[in-house]
């Protein structure tokens, strides 16, 4: 081989080899996101993959910032501590900014707001408007939820009941055990009109107490994943990508 060709080939060959390293560098994290959560995440049966806007969000948010993600299905009241315990490196579900949290755990900029949403059983056409509306009643609320955190600090119920999802939540309100549900919003409204709940009502009368931001969510003290998230998160809110997700869901 001439000396120029040889010299050539192997610029080519470590050109290569540098690629293939860079591309075997690419970060990867490991995102918690609940089955349950309808239509922010949610198990897809036929593809067996979790899906819903926060999985869109962050497939998206991933490929403008420059990194992969693996989504882990995890219970919502687990996934704090599994982002804690290192077991996952980034929580994408419908959970909102709240200063208890953030004394855990860092948040990046918002993609998306909303509040509480308050269920009945199908037969109560009772005009209600707030949480106080039930004192001296059972209610429950998902475990892991400021909802949750927001009835137990009002001390007027009888009695407030945790559910591990709202598929359980709403079991025990159509049978008479709890008066009143709540959870979040979007999810029991997309969750109605597609009629996966039934004998129960969402209370159009009802106003939502406690309004939050949902974020992406890192451990404290990763500065430089959350500058990454954040680069990602400003190119699709910038490009419509994030309008377009959040229209695909039906939650504009």
């Amino acid at each position: 081989m001439y000396p120029r060709l040889r010299v050539f080939a192997c610029t080519i060959a470590l050109f290569a080899g540098c690629t293939a390293s860079l591309v075997a560098q690419a970060e990867t994290f490991k995102v918690g996101a609940t089955a349950t959560g309808v239509p922010f995440t949610f198990l897809d049966v036929k593809s067996n993959n979790i899906q819903g806007m926060m999985i869109d969000t962050v497939e998206a948010v991933s490929k403008a910032a420059g990194f992969e993600v693996d989504i882990a299905q995890t219970t919502f009241a687990s996934l704090i501590p599994s982002l804690t315990a290192s077991k996952i490196d980034m929580i994408s579900a419908a959970m909102v900014r709240t200063p208890e949290r953030e004394k855990i755990v860092q948040f990046s900029d918002p993609v998306f707001e909303y509040g509480e949403g308050l269920v009945v059983r199908a037969d109560d056409n009772t005009p209600y408007t707030g949480m106080d509306d039930f004192k001296g009643e059972v209610v429950g609320a998902q475990v892991g939820t400021i909802f949750l955190d927001a009835l137990n600090k009002r001390g007027i119920y009888k009695e407030v009941r945790g559910y591990d999802s709202i598929a359980d939540l709403t079991r025990d309100l159509s049978l008479g055990r709890i008066k009143a549900g709540f959870a979040d919003r979007p999810i029991l409204a997309y969750q109605m009109s597609s009629g996966t709940l039934q004998k129960v009502r969402l209370v159009d009368s009802y106003q939502p107490q406690i309004k939050g931001e949902v974020c992406l969510i890192l451990r404290k003290g990763d500065e430089q994943a959350l500058t990454k998230v954040n680069k990602g998160i400003a190119t699709i809110r910038a490009d419509g990508t994030l309008a377009r997700i959040v229209e695909k869901w039906k939650l504009n």
